[in-house]
């Protein structure tokens, strides 16, 4: 795969000159993941910056019974965990690849002597960070004050592009629920003609009456 074509659509890049992809093409590598691969363990140092460009990233923790907790889903294209690259802390978390992926790795020590001085890239770190706070905000706040049927019908209003490519169990991982909830969740969601069950394929059919379980 190009590294230089990749690097040119992620957008935190593209103002760049050719002489600077050129040197940023140098430090960076295109790795390969197969299913279930780990790209870093809690409590790892972090060395690398993270771009995901192909497949479904999970990151978790483990609880004392060994359970995985899943805190959040990854899609490209995105970056993984920048604010640990930005703080030299280690990951607070784990990630593994629930498909078959890859991920742009650029040499985070050069990254940041040669790169993130740029007032451009730097700006483009704040926004990614922000988006994440803002997620983590939502996650709270669906978890402690919505019921069940609520966050099912959220997740459906705010996701309804990737939930084709989200197994049942991904998604009620993501919604601390078990599968068999979800499953009783969405019959009655289709019961009501909300959505529309395709396969794995969730059809919105009812915004608005989505909406009301949780606005």
């Amino acid at each position: 795969m190009n590294i230089l074509s990749q690097l040119k659509k992620f957008y935190l890049f593209r103002h760049l000159d050719d002489k600077q992809f050129a040197r940023l093409e140098e430090i960076s590598n295109v790795v390969e993941y197969k299913k279930g691969s780990i790209v870093f363990f809690e409590g790892d140092k972090a060395k690398s910056l993270i771009i995901l460009i192909d497949g479904i990233l999970q990151v978790y923790k483990t609880d004392q019974k060994g359970n995985k907790v899943i805190l959040h889903h990854f899609f490209p294209i995105d970056m993984i965990a920048e604010i640990v690259n930005l703080e030299h802390m280690c990951y607070p978390a784990s990630a593994e690849f629930e498909t078959d992926g890859k991920a742009l790795v650029i040499n985070y020590e050069a990254f940041e002597q040669e790169f993130l001085k740029d007032s451009e890239v730097s700006f483009a770190f704040i926004k990614s960070l922000s988006k994440k706070i803002k997620y983590l905000e939502n996650v709270i706040a669906t978890n402690m004050v919505m019921n069940s049927t609520a966050r099912v019908a959220k997740f459906i209003c705010e996701h309804g592009d990737e939930i084709s490519k989200l197994k049942k169990s991904m998604i009620a991982a993501d919604l601390n629920m078990t599968p068999e909830t979800l499953s009783r969740i969405l019959k009655k969601l289709s019961t009501l003609g909300l959505i529309e069950k395709q396969k794995d394929e969730i059809i919105i059919l009812d915004k608005e009456g989505l909406e009301t379980f949780y606005l």
